[in-house]
């Protein structure tokens, strides 16, 4: 099976806003490097025709990143449309018809999770699920109970290799190239364990509220929305063993691994967050207890990092938009009596550009006895040439690459950890926007040594600059 390349690509939900912000403009790059010859069926209830599915295509690609003349001619002529109720089996029959010859179809679901259940129903029901693959977006479920229903749900059609789970933040270039950093060079390996690292800290911070999205977001919040996929998908990148193998499963294995690893969570080591001003937005409920902000801190129960924090960090109007990793190291003896050295420590900045960073000790200047601390970096921006995520995910979905996908263990095992804080009573403290959270972020869920702060993009180049100066 995973050596099969799809033969098609059928999305639900043609009309939506995920499509026209990041799926068409995903086909036509796919499209522009040759990797995408197949036909392209949207599906929607919107009560279109084809030519208007082309037209929302053309408007979406002028909109967001660019129309490739060439390859939108392509494009245009590989798409198809299917209009009908998802319950409905006519429609799913229409779908049929459409594929034609292609019998190895992949189904791409960019619908609310709600909806999941009848349509792979409909897709067994008019036999567009043989030789298929499903592919889903978060969210996998809301809580463990939910998860391993929707498990349930998409086993009972399909098999665990031909079901692909979307976490588009594992398409992210920097997010894959820390694994690449820790195995691919010699000096990273020896010192990245609990002989030498003191505690490792994520942030995912953003500068902006829900954008008018207040509805999902409270019924959502910062652990189910960044936390529990995104942020554990770093996590797991940063804590995994090699992989005995370059096969998907294998490096699936290594990270299942780190999850099982981890206690749950509980509520001593958390602390959730809710800006100022959230309860106005639109769709928010009044009297809401849904976070913004969450803190908290992991330990990882296994040989390589028993003994040390891992803590993570994310949240709603924050001062910046940016992801970082700061790995700090523990401190060396003095060499100069008087002074005490501050921590090395390495750090990985994800977006919005690609930053790696040794934080080190040299000799101060203008002193023979006084310290300070120095980065040395390497950093730069995305080239126009990348792939963006939903290419990149959508390729390997079609070409049967599980690699960037959740597998059914890990995604319960992310649930088992939040799992109890999720049906804890624990308290919503308020914070100013543009803050970096509630005062009442204390030492349970703070770093030794504080929570290093992200700077901006701007400043993270000044910061660079500087460096290379010295």
């Amino acid at each position: 099976m995973s050596a099969q390349h799809s033969d098609a690509l059928v999305f639900f939900g043609a009309t939506g806003d995920l499509a026209y912000k990041q799926i068409f403009p995903a086909l036509q790059a796919m499209i522009k490097r040759g990797n995408l010859t197949v036909p392209v069926i949207g599906v929607a209830k919107a009560g279109w025709n084809l030519d208007q599915l082309i037209a929302r295509a053309k408007d979406s690609l002028e909109k967001h990143g660019g129309l490739d003349p060439a390859a939108w001619q392509k494009l245009s002529g590989l798409l198809r449309y299917v209009d009908g109720d998802y319950a409905s089996l006519a429609t799913f029959q229409a779908v049929r018809k459409e594929l034609g010859s292609s019998e190895y179809p992949a189904h791409y679901l960019a619908i609310p999770p709600m909806l999941f259940e009848e349509v792979v129903e409909q897709l067994v029901k008019s036999g567009c699920a043989k030789g298929a693959r499903v592919v889903i977006e978060k969210p996998f479920g809301h809580d463990l109970a939910s998860a391993k229903e929707l498990n349930r749900i998409l086993l009972a059609a399909f098999p665990e290799s031909a079901i692909f789970r979307i976490d588009h933040y594992l398409g992210k270039r920097p997010v894959h190239n820390m694994v690449i950093f820790r195995f691919s060079n010699a000096f990273v390996e020896p010192f990245w364990n609990r002989n030498y690292v003191d505690s490792v800290q994520i942030t995912m911070a953003e500068n902006f509220g829900v954008q008018g999205r207040g509805a999902f977001y409270d019924q959502t919040g910062a652990i189910r929305d960044v936390i529990q996929n995104h942020l554990f998908q770093v996590l797991c990148n940063l804590a995994m063993e090699p992989p005995v193998r370059s096969d998907s499963e294998s490096i699936r294995d290594e990270k299942v691994k780190v999850l099982k690893a981890i206690p749950p969570l509980s509520a001593s080591n958390l602390v959730r967050g809710q800006f100022e001003g959230y309860l106005d937005e639109k769709g928010v409920a009044p009297n809401s207890k849904v976070e913004t902000f969450a803190a908290l801190r992991l330990e990882i129960d296994s040989w390589r990092w028993k003994g040390v924090p891992f803590f993570i960090r994310a949240g709603k109007n924050l001062p910046v938009t940016c992801t970082e990793v700061m790995g700090r190291l523990r401190k060396p003896p003095a060499v100069v009596r008087e002074v005490t050295p501050e921590e090395n420590y390495l750090r990985f900045r994800i977006s919005p550009e690609m930053t790696i960073a040794v934080g080190t000790n040299v000799m101060a200047p203008g002193s023979e006895t006084s310290e300070e601390t120095v980065e040395m970096v390497a950093s730069r921006h995305p080239r126009p040439d990348e792939m963006e995520p939903y290419e990149r995910i959508l390729g390997d979905a079609m070409a049967g690459d599980s690699s960037l996908f959740a597998r059914q263990d890990y995604v319960e095992e992310a649930w088992r950890i939040v799992d109890p804080v999720l049906k804890a009573s624990t308290p919503v403290y308020s914070y100013k926007p543009q803050s970096w959270g509630p005062q009442e972020v204390g030492s349970s869920v703070t770093p030794p040594g504080g929570w290093d702060e992200p700077v901006s993009s701007d400043q993270e180049d000044f910061r660079v600059a500087e460096q290379a100066a010295k």
